[in-house]
């Protein structure tokens, strides 16, 4: 096929476009970074106990992943003056704004035998919020482009914000809110989630515009060729479409992975207690964004060039590499609170790589996600952006719900049962072996199982041209094939 057919066929967006309709999965991370801290609230102001906090946010998750397949029926059904999309995007924001407005300022008011009910109503809140605007982030990039070397690009923009948010927010809690406020009190809750509020507000308001010159019939699947798609429908597409299967598995670990290292209370514990400093978690952030960004930037061009397979796998073992160093490197070390200017070098080298390249399996999955719906309307004829985007959530959520449970049973089982690892708490030896385990040596086995399941992955980039010049013949003859057999 001539570039230029294949120039033709593909609905491509402009490059504003994409940008900022990247920033509705950044309104949505910014929520998911402020309640990393909801721990410290629940427990340290509001008064329940490590063990329900736990409890409560592993439930909660399982709950985020139960509503998705519910709201990407709802999208796929929907069509109004608006748009598939943006009615999603605005309601989802407006949400989750509530939910933690009410949370954080009437939880701890209460008498204390309804506070735990209140808590777990305003988070079931906040999912349902959350749930609503992530939902669009997959399943609208079926309509953003369909091109296999443009698609990548949203991740180049979503990797910067990720890396914006997630680095100057640490910077912005551990080195300006804790040593303004002294610990994480309600005065700090309050000034980081109004900023928080305000930004993914306009980042919503930014991302609706980006979309809106896409957000039409036209653009949805083979447009006016419409499949009658039913609730239950969810299994036989989960069933009959492998890719999904293993992208699916793949993700979730990797994303399990970096869920471990990124939990409030495993930071505390690596840059607080294991190393003595916990300011220094938003000191090496800085140093780390620019060759962050750098990394996204090689791994997207890889992706562009080679395909999005290649580029998720390579990036995976560049990251399980970098997370057995930091094991060897502390193991190797007598005190770690007092590191040495070289081991201090090799550590940020280390972080930087593990960080950097494990983040990136989860800045492609979105338009990875769109390449597997784009594989199931080749294969069936159905156009399920919605079913399918939230059907990975699902499961993704039910997984890395594990994370918060992992890390209250860890540090329960060394002494902390009834408060979390703070600053202030000493070195021992089972809070530097729990320490390294959950930051490090679990987040290893994940990425394992993760490149076992991308070996089997079959949508690279010349598939997916393939792909696309099939559907672009269907949508230009008017009809629908039936493929019941599996084509990869």
């Amino acid at each position: 096929m001539s570039t230029g057919a294949v120039n033709q066929e593909y609905n491509r967006a402009k490059l504003w476009q994409i940008g900022f309709f990247a920033l509705n999965n950044t309104a949505t991370n910014l929520y998911m970074f402020i309640l990393t801290f909801v721990s410290y609230y629940a427990a340290g102001i509001a008064g329940l106990t490590v063990a329900v906090v736990s409890m409560v946010l592993t439930f909660m998750r399982v709950f985020d992943g139960i509503t998705d397949p519910i709201v990407g029926f709802i999208i796929d059904k929907t069509e109004s003056k608006f748009g598939k999309f943006r009615p999603m995007m605005v309601l989802g924001n407006a949400i989750l704004a509530t939910s933690i407005i009410l949370m954080y300022t009437i939880t701890h008011t209460l008498p204390q035998e309804f506070q735990l009910i209140f808590f777990i109503l305003t988070y079931a809140l906040y999912v349902v919020g959350y749930t609503l605007q992530t939902a669009v982030t997959k399943a609208a990039q079926t309509v953003l482009t369909n091109d296999p070397k443009q698609r990548p690009v949203f991740s180049i923009f979503d990797g910067i914000y990720n890396t914006v948010i997630f680095t100057v927010g640490q910077v912005y809690v551990a080195s300006y809110l804790i040593a303004k406020h002294g610990d994480f009190t309600l005065e700090l809750f309050a000034e980081l989630n109004t900023l928080a509020i305000i930004i993914a507000g306009i980042s919503t308001i930014l991302a609706v515009i980006g979309i809106s010159g896409k957000d039409r019939k036209e653009f949805y699947g083979l447009a006016d060729m419409t499949v009658n798609t039913r609730f239950r429908d969810y299994w036989p597409i989960l069933k009959g479409n492998k890719p999904l299967q293993l992208l699916i598995t793949a993700v979730t670990a990797d994303k399990l992975a970096f869920s471990l290292l990124r939990q409030s209370v495993v930071m505390v514990m690596v840059f607080g207690i294991l190393m003595g400093n916990y300011a220094l978690s938003g000191t090496i952030s800085m140093i780390t964004t620019v060759p962050i960004l750098i990394i996204t930037f090689i791994a997207v061009a890889v992706a562009r060039k080679r395909g999005m397979r290649k580029s998720f796998v390579q990036a995976t073992w560049i990251a399980f590499g970098a997370l057995v160093g930091l094991v060897a490197l502390f193991l190797v070390m007598s005190e770690p609170t007092s590191m040495s200017m070289v081991s201090l070098v090799v550590f940020v080298v280390l972080y930087t790589l593990a960080m950097g390249f494990g983040q990136i399996p989860s800045t492609l999955v979105n338009p990875m996600i769109a390449d597997i719906s784009d594989y199931e309307t080749y294969k069936s004829g159905r156009y399920v952006p919605g079913m399918l985007g939230t059907l990975f959530s699902f499961i993704d959520k039910l997984i890395t719900s594990l994370a918060p449970a992992i890390v209250g049973f860890g540090v329960a089982m060394i002494g902390f049962k009834d408060a979390f690892p703070t600053v202030n708490d000493a070195l021992t030896t089972p809070v530097f072996g729990m320490t390294l385990l959950l930051a490090f040596g679990l987040p290893a086995l994940m990425l394992i199982i993760s490149l076992t399941c991308m070996k089997f992955y079959k949508l690279d980039d010349k598939k997916m041209e393939e792909i696309q010049t099939e559907l672009a013949r269907l949508k230009a003859e008017g009809k629908i094939e039936d493929k019941d057999e599996e084509a990869v």
